[in-house]
């Protein structure tokens, strides 16, 4: 496989997997962590973002891991979805709950499609997870295959910061994702933005963002 790094071989593997066990939460789960957290769920965030577009465009979501924002897109009503992992073992899981997508592996740093080929991208706490000197090679990818639209929920920061994670480094940062995706891609253009504190520490901010890919 195209696109490995000391991360993404971390994700790959038991390290990656024990993440999806952890995390595996359902989507009655996923909505009630992020009413703890943010005092709204998933669901209704989406629907702020998502809910006047047409339910017939083609997204992709890169980091799927099994499916739970795309189950929640389907829900939605949404019904031509493409996701894509690095990890086999979350894949495999995708697939059990999401039979009517089209699954793959693969890496951000070079997504196997073709230029321009989806309406909508988008990505759900993995650009916290990769290398500051790769995401330019991960924004352009994303910028590159999709039409329309760039859409992301990741960690904030005002400047890249890296965190120490479950007791390792090198495998999470916070950073202005929506502002250096137009710094990598000045093609895009911010249609909306929100940040969202966690309940439970102030400090700690998400950022959901939508971006228009101009002509």
């Amino acid at each position: 496989m195209t696109g490995l790094t000391e991360q993404t071989e971390q994700w790959a593997g038991e390290f990656g997997r024990s993440y999806t066990e952890r995390n595996d939460l359902g989507l009655e789960g996923l909505d009630q962590l992020y009413q703890t957290q943010f005092g709204i769920s998933r669901s209704e965030l989406n629907t702020r973002f998502l809910g006047t577009l047409p339910r017939d465009l083609s997204i992709l979501e890169v980091g799927c891991n099994v499916g739970n924002q795309l189950a929640l897109l389907t829900s939605m009503g949404f019904t031509h979805l493409t996701g894509m992992d690095i990890q086999d073992y979350a894949l495999a899981r995708a697939k059990e709950r999401l039979p009517q997508a089209t699954l793959l592996q693969g890496s951000a740093l070079a997504l196997p499609f073709p230029d321009n080929v989806f309406d909508l991208v988008f990505t759900s706490g993995v650009l916290i997870h990769i290398h500051p000197s790769h995401l330019p090679t991960v924004f352009r990818e994303v910028c590159r295959v999709s039409q329309s639209m760039i859409w992301g929920l990741e960690y904030f920061a005002e400047t890249p910061t890296e965190i120490p994670y479950h007791g390792q480094r090198q495998l999470l940062w916070k950073a202005p994702f929506a502002d250096l995706y137009r710094q990598y891609c000045p093609r895009l253009t911010l249609v909306r933005e929100e940040r969202l504190p966690y309940l439970n520490n102030t400090a700690n901010v998400d950022s959901m963002y939508l971006l228009r890919k101009e002509e």
